[in-house]
């Protein structure tokens, strides 16, 4: 007998204490206390309660946290599912190695399911401010799929701490008061709400992002299902804009383009020509030490230039300086340089022939206490210091340049460039130079999860493993 639909916690106890009494999974009825899940014929009222204590299991993580979302589903026989899946586990660790496994592949769909309808939460509540004695009160109805509400919760916590707030919902009801966040029975639609004074307020910044040109009627009708419209103070707009949408487009297309952007003007500037005195890396390296193109200089330690043979055959661009290189005035010698060499390694790139260097040439970060958090550059600064890359490249004339992460592709390439599309293939700069894009060292380092981090690293040094072949023996 579990406590209701959303006890994760004491089916985990239970389900330990069956496993250690050797209980096979046909032989446990789940019950939730008449709410809805009982099956199979059994009589709730002769099912032992969860005991408070329970022998520990070892298991893989990764199970773990797929039964704390997959149990969470409308579906009965969730916890029989798991039930079954948690003995397996439990006597094989690899157990959720086999993607074929119709089980595994039930438990995994349970949870995508879950995790979607806790998404659609989080996209779809829409609070209207109610008066009370105590103040203004902002409640929201929604209708989950799945038993998600005490789960989901905490996510509008962290959103709206400073709101006295309350999301109803048929089955379950969440509160907050500003300190405590509690749970109650469910609600009905009429207890909520139909409007306040700030959804015209809402339709109208909704009707000014809309974007015609961009519309997908049936990508947008999956991610915003009609289920949830009646609850949208945008939803009155929704249909109206679907059917402008064709003549706003060819209004857009037929309109005068707008005058470029600061930023985006010196982007598309042309660099001018080298003069003969110019084609000189340590000339070169004395300009940007004065460089006042934009404000970075001002708090950077010093300007870190690029470092490497002056006729190599690669030229490596990352993104701009970090903390450490700031305060060595040498390129790529914080820990993402360190992963770039050990990459460089592995992919057979002789890294003492490759020139390094970065696409913006000082340290843009944001003090945190005694740190200083990378910041990223913004687009009129990447077009302040590309004139100093180009002309980098243009004194080492490489046979190849590879840019790491979406700042360097951005300056070398000359406008916007997706990694996720762009990696891993050659392509050809406006200056007629190759180009390999690929992520940034630092991207890797920021992946939490071990496994991934793994599988990108390998991705990586393949990347690298392409432009070993540019590279001339010394």
């Amino acid at each position: 007998m579990l406590a209701g639909p959303a006890d994760v916690a004491g089916w985990r106890t239970a389900a330990r204490s069956l496993l250690a009494d050797g209980v096979p999974a046909e032989a446990v009825v789940w019950s939730t206390g008449g709410h809805g899940d009982l099956f199979a014929g059994a009589d709730a009222g002769d099912a032992p309660a969860c005991s408070a204590s329970a022998p520990s299991i070892s298991v893989p993580r990764e199970f773990v946290e797929l039964a704390g979302v997959g149990l969470l589903h409308s579906d009965p026989g969730r916890f029989d599912l798991f039930y079954r899946l948690l003995a397996r586990v439990a006597a094989n660790r690899t157990a959720l190695g086999d993607a074929a496994d119709p089980d595994l592949v039930r438990a995994r769909a349970l949870a995508k399911a879950v995790r979607r309808d806790k998404h659609k939460m989080t996209a779809f509540v829409r609070f209207r401010e109610v008066a009370t004695e105590a103040g203004p009160r902002f409640v929201a109805w929604f209708e989950p799929d799945h038993h998600i509400v005490e789960a989901t919760a905490p996510f509008f916590v962290r959103r709206f701490a400073a709101m006295r707030w309350s999301i109803l919902t048929p089955e379950r009801s969440a509160h907050w008061d500003g300190a405590d966040l509690m749970f109650a029975e469910g609600a009905r639609r009429a207890d909520a709400p139909d409007g306040d004074a700030l959804e015209a307020v809402w339709r109208t910044y909704y009707a000014n992002i809309f974007n015609p040109a961009r519309l997908k009627v049936s990508a947008m009708r999956a991610e915003m299902p009609k289920k949830y419209w009646r609850n949208l103070p945008e939803a009155s707009l929704i249909s109206p804009m679907i059917a402008e949408a064709a003549r706003r487009t060819s209004a857009m297309v037929a309109a005068e383009p707008p005058v470029p952007k600061k930023g985006q003007r010196l982007m598309s500037k042309p660099i001018a020509p080298l003069s003969p005195d110019g084609n000189d890396i340590d000339a070169l390296r004395e300009e940007v030490d004065g460089c006042r193109n934009c404000p970075l200089w001002a708090d950077a330690t010093q300007a870190v230039f690029g470092e490497g043979p002056d006729d190599a055959e690669v030229v490596v661009v990352g993104e701009q300086p970090g903390d450490r290189e700031d305060i060595a005035g040498r390129p790529f010698v914080g820990p993402a340089g360190a992963l770039f060499d050990r990459a460089a390694e592995a992919a057979g790139l002789d890294r003492s022939r490759v020139y390094v260097t970065n696409a913006v040439k000082h340290f843009k970060f944001e003090p945190r206490g005694k740190f200083r958090l990378h910041k990223s550059p913004s687009t009129s600064e990447i077009a302040a210091c590309r004139p100093w890359l180009a002309r980098e490249l243009s004194t080492i004339r490489p046979r190849l340049v590879v840019a790491m992460g979406a700042t360097a592709a951005r300056a070398v390439i000359g406008k916007p460039v997706k990694i996720g599309e762009a990696r891993g293939r050659l392509t050809t700069s406006a200056e007629g130079v190759e180009v390999l894009v690929t992520v940034h060292p630092s991207f890797l380092l920021r992946l939490p999860d071990e496994a991934r981090k793994r599988e990108e690293y390998d991705r990586f040094v393949a990347d690298l493993g392409l432009a070993a072949p540019f590279v001339k023996a010394a």
